[in-house]
């Protein structure tokens, strides 16, 4: 393979975009797509996260731009889950586990908090804020982390459903708190798997490369209409189609490695 197809690029591209929306970068989406189309397994998940950190650094770069990462939950969210977050994903990014039941269980829980969000009659406004405790926050961003790892995802799409059902965060926060971390945990995840396989399996520079412009693009337009043009209420539903195509990838209802 020396190339990607256009239908494979279009649907990067859309995911890029509905990902970026709601602070997210679309790892689970690329999974999906790269392997309908037949790319190698053993390319799929460095290529997904290579995706992931460039849509997830314009993804933030806009959310705190636009005042939706304030110092407070940056200091009491944020940097606590990362001190856990990034350890555990290195280490499940290097781990060599079976993941199905994993995946089922994963699924299943995506599957409900879509539900949950899509139904949600409600929406929490402004910028209050109702943090965890600091023990409840650690303990969250090793979970998280772990299994961001071993999904080759950033755990944006357990992290932001977290928060909002739990009422931790207003909608637009919990995008810009989620989208750091899936940069810092892609980051993670993606040395692990490196130190795991080695850089001898990762796909040529030319197919790696293909996708980061369009994604690129993609993102920062998602990005800036979910911090400054859709409504709320759009925000949420759309986050729930993200976690339904999430839930749809683990569960294995489609043809996905």
């Amino acid at each position: 393979m020396t190339g990607l197809e256009p239908g494979l690029l279009f649907a990067l591209g859309l995911i890029a975009f509905l990902y970026a929306c709601v602070g997210h970068a679309g790892a689970s989406g690329y999974i999906a797509s790269l392997a309908l189309f037949a790319v190698p397994l053993e390319w799929i998940r460095p290529m997904a996260l290579v995706m992931n950190l460039v849509v997830a650094s314009l993804a933030s770069w806009r959310f705190y731009r636009d005042g939706h990462l304030p110092v407070v939950v940056q200091r009491r969210l944020l940097f606590p889950l990362l001190s856990c977050s990034i350890p555990a994903a290195l280490l499940g990014g290097s781990l060599r586990l079976p993941s199905d039941g994993l995946s089922l269980f994963l699924a299943v829980v995506l599957l409900f908090s879509a539900l949950r969000l899509w139904r949600s009659p409600q929406e929490r406004t402004g910028g209050a804020v109702a943090l965890p405790p600091w023990p409840v926050v650690v303990l969250t961003g090793a979970v998280l982390g772990l299994l961001a790892g071993l999904s080759g995802t950033g755990g944006g799409i357990f992290l932001t459903p977290l928060a909002l059902l739990a009422g931790w965060l207003p909608i637009r926060l919990a995008a810009g708190v989620s989208s750091a971390f899936i940069w810092c945990n892609s980051l993670a995840g993606l040395s692990g798997w490196l130190l795991s396989y080695g850089a001898s399996v990762l796909p040529p520079a030319p197919l790696l490369l293909a996708p980061l412009p369009l994604v690129a693009l993609a993102g920062a337009l998602g990005s800036w209409c979910g911090s400054r043009r859709f409504q709320e209420v759009w925000i949420r539903r759309l986050l729930a189609l993200v976690l339904l195509l999430a839930s749809l990838k683990l569960s294995g209802l489609l043809p996905l490695p």
